[in-house]
């Protein structure tokens, strides 16, 4: 009896606890934007939501994904160069209209990795200066607008062509600087 009473008291102790794999605030961060923006793509423009379409869509949607995207698009299988193929954990469940937390709650199941990616830390353009910016900084802010800064040697080479770009790429912050 004794026995039984402790395993009882066990297990209430670990059904209150909440479980490693549950969400947390901040969790999933890159996998619930993206997921969010794709299912929201496939909504607006009334694609059919079966398994096998939602997967052929994801996989062209991953085709344009960049940075932590392209990682989460890796870790799913739904790029080329992937090691394993987990699509399918996305593509019927979202077939199924499941939200997107819950199907990166499973994907973190399947590989924590998911869930650890996170997105760098935005800089504003309006209001940096970006000479006290590492060239490295300069170097991803030309990355992420999909531009190389060839030729490039001095940090004033990466500062004079993000100048140069910006008026493409952030118009708003290029306008909103007073130092041009």
């Amino acid at each position: 009896m004794m026995w039984a009473t402790h395993c009882l008291a066990v297990a209430l102790a670990l059904s209150v606890l909440p479980g490693s794999w549950a969400l947390r605030p901040g969790d999933c961060e890159v996998c619930i934007s993206y997921l969010g923006r794709f299912y929201q793509d496939l909504k607006d423009r009334d694609v059919t939501f079966s398994p096998t379409t939602v997967e052929k869509e994801l996989i062209k949607f991953c085709c344009e994904a960049r940075g932590k995207e392209n990682r989460l698009c890796y870790y799913i299988g739904a790029t080329d160069d992937a090691a394993t193929k987990i699509i399918n954990e996305v593509s019927k469940p979202l077939s199924h209209h499941i939200p997107v937390e819950k199907i990166c709650e499973k994907l973190k199941k399947k590989d924590s990795q998911i869930c650890e990616l996170k997105y760098d830390k935005q800089i504003d353009l309006s209001t940096v200066d970006l000479k006290k910016l590492r060239v490295k900084e300069l170097k991803k802010i030309l990355d992420d607008w999909g531009e190389t800064c060839k030729g490039c040697a001095e940090k004033s080479d990466y500062i004079r062509k993000i100048n140069e770009l910006m008026p493409k790429y952030a118009p708003k912050a290029a306008s909103a600087r007073t130092d041009l």
